[in-house]
């Protein structure tokens, strides 16, 4: 299901997904329309699907069959498309907004697409033009409500 509005400078509208197969069809939607310097945040609380999403839409553009850990403990994990750089970044660790320049985000902003999970964590270091997804529990088990906020001028 999916509910559509206009908020002034951005599209926002929200799918309602019944398992996490569907919420992964739903990322490799998203990933067929990336281009470089893309960012996409990733909102939600701790279960509700955003590294199932991040994974199923890096395995979209680089193969089913790449393992895509979790980037909790290394806080960011790159991966080779051949149009771009994926930059999966995860900030759940992150205990001061200036640490995400160690980690390369001004690169990735630049030449990459970004996923950025616990995007709270930047602060004000978030780039312009981001297309936001923020991620909540549904009224049973595997249902979840994705939430998008961006690209108004992007088929979604």
């Amino acid at each position: 299901m999916q509910q559509k509005s206009d908020e002034g400078s951005c599209l926002y509208f929200k799918v309602i997904t019944q398992s996490p197969e569907e919420t992964a069809a739903v990322a490799r939607k998203v990933a067929s329309l990336l281009h470089p310097q893309d960012v996409i945040l990733l909102k939600g609380d701790l279960g509700t699907g955003k590294s199932l999403f991040a994974r199923a839409l890096i395995q979209s553009l680089c193969g089913e069959d790449i393992d895509v850990p979790s980037p909790t403990f290394t806080l960011v994990q790159i991966y080779e498309v051949p149009a771009f750089d994926v930059w999966h970044f995860d900030l759940y660790r992150l205990t001061h907004p200036e640490e995400v320049y160690e980690l390369g985000i001004e690169e990735a902003y630049a030449h990459g697409v970004s996923i950025i999970e616990w995007p709270e964590r930047l602060e004000k270091n978030l780039p312009k033009g981001y297309l936001e997804i923020e991620f909540s529990y549904g009224s049973h088990e595997n249902e979840r409500i994705l939430s998008f906020r961006g690209w108004k001028n992007r088929p979604l």
